[in-house]
């Protein structure tokens, strides 16, 4: 059991933390565009996607969450706890603070409670893993930086968002022989393309196996919860009856509603190096263009094993955004993640 004593930070007086609860939504995404503001200059959170992640089945906002709220009822701070994987060897901190109360210790309060709350996994992996709590901050934004270095957390690695402008059509993509697309052809049956982009994925820095069962259900609850899921976006690249490859976009991206997203990019091994991952992406681009989209972007390991972002830079993409990925180790141990690609 967590209790809020477990920050050595004091709030100002006044001021109380508590759960978040269903009935704060609003006047939570307003704190967390305000903030956004602050940070890119433009509100990117849509009320849909984040009353979405809070209905998620094994996110729980009374464990999972915390806000502060001032002497006159103001949500002024946020943070959540993401340990929803099978094996939660780096659980996922994301926070916010409202720029009219950043300065004041809140974020580090709010720090020193996800960590506690991210020791709770310790039982649920095994006893040799190393475990680590993750986050992040944009890289042009020096306060979220300064925040996570100053709590001792280590920056490790970044993040891309990469994107393309797309002034006229563009041209068809020529996919390899023997290679047909389809789109998703049954909503309800998922297995076939999560194990596929699951096998792809493996390669990728960071990638914790699951058991099947467990993966579908999270990807089941992904798309249920998704009101921009389209399965007419979702296209599998077939080889006779196997799944060569994946590009799963959604018509728009949470951070600008005018851009599509390609949500999942992968093919398996068995079929790379043919350009058949180029073919997947032009694809994409130009069926989100028919949709109205002028613009495409996806979110991409700037170390990535596989060398995505040569790729995505061939197809004319650019480095729109940067994240670093900040770690702090809670207990040492072996790395269960993948961390190099073996060939």
């Amino acid at each position: 059991m967590i209790t809020e004593q477990a920050s050595t930070t004091t709030l100002p007086a006044g001021f109380i933390v508590r759960p978040a609860q269903m009935s704060d939504i609003e006047t939570a995404v307003a704190l967390f565009n305000a903030a956004s503001i602050a940070q890119s200059g433009r509100a990117e959170f849509p009320i849909e996607d984040i009353r979405g992640e809070w209905e998620t089945e094994d996110f729980h906002l009374d464990t999972a969450t915390r806000v502060v709220v001032s002497p006159l009822g103001e949500l002024v701070g946020y943070v959540e706890v993401w340990d929803t994987h099978s094996l939660p060897v780096s659980p996922w901190v994301w926070g916010r603070v409202h720029p009219q109360f950043e300065g004041l210790g809140i974020g580090t309060f709010l720090l020193e409670w996800a960590e506690v709350r991210c020791r709770e996994v310790f039982p649920r992996v095994p006893a040799e893993a190393l475990v680590t709590m993750r986050a992040g901050a944009i890289s042009t934004h020096e306060p979220s930086q300064a925040l996570l270095a100053g709590y001792g957390m280590v920056p490790t690695r970044s993040f891309y968002t990469m994107k393309i402008e797309l002034p006229t059509e563009p041209a068809a993509a020529v996919f390899p022989a023997n290679i047909h697309i389809i789109t998703l052809p049954n909503r309800d049956d998922l297995r076939a393309v999560m194990n596929a982009a699951t096998d792809a994925f493996r390669d990728h820095w960071g990638f914790v196996p699951s058991p099947e069962e467990d993966e579908l259900r999270h990807w089941q609850q992904w798309i249920g919860r998704d009101h921009l899921f389209d399965p007419s976006l979702w296209f599998l690249a077939m080889a006779g009856d196997e799944v060569a490859g994946v590009s799963l976009c959604r018509s728009s991206s949470s951070e600008d509603p005018a851009m599509g997203w390609v949500n999942t990019l992968g093919v398996r091994r068995p079929w790379r190096r043919n350009g058949l991952a180029l073919a997947l992406l032009q694809h994409s681009f130009a069926e989100l263009y028919r949709r109205g989209r002028r613009s495409v972007g996806l979110g991409v390991d700037a170390s990535s094993l596989t060398g995505a972002t040569r790729l995505y830079e061939k197809a004319g993409m650019f480095i729109a955004r940067q994240f670093i990925n900040y770690e702090k180790v809670l207990r040492p141990g072996i790395d269960l993640r993948t961390q190099t690609l073996h060939e």
